[in-house]
């Protein structure tokens, strides 16, 4: 897959904000048009595009860019936000599934969005969550 440099867009002018804040406001019905078609979204991308247009509300940047579905383990740890000596820590201990290509890792995107998720409960369910 070829990836797309990733396209950097700043926040949104304070008025521009708090029109769209109060347009998501208890919503997650977006339409797409394209040339004048309606087009349903897969669950996936609606919630990419919520979650995209709600940090746009709040006035944050955005950054938008492709990843590749296996990762090196710098951009799986980046991704993550941990190092890459954790990552492969993780891998060792088999925390994290791996595959290696020759003896290079590569970590598949879904089992570090599944990290991230377990981590997101941990936090959530009041447990405290200590890379080790």
């Amino acid at each position: 897959m070829a990836l797309i440099a990733p396209r950097v867009t700043p926040g949104l002018a304070a008025d521009d904000a708090r029109n769209l804040a109060r347009s998501l406001q208890d919503s997650n019905d977006i339409t797409v048009f394209v040339d004048g078609t309606v087009h349903r979204l897969p669950d996936e991308a609606r919630d990419a595009v919520v979650d995209l247009l709600g940090r746009l509300s709040r006035g944050e940047a955005v950054t938008v860019s492709s990843v590749e579905e296996m990762l090196t383990t710098s951009r799986a740890a980046e991704l993550a936000g941990i190092s890459h000596t954790y990552l492969r820590n993780m891998t060792d201990r088999g925390e994290i599934p791996v595959e290696y290509r020759g003896t290079h890792r590569r970590i598949r995107l879904a089992d570090i969005m599944a990290w991230l998720e377990t981590q997101k409960h941990n936090e959530d369910d009041g447990r405290e969550v200590v890379p080790s």
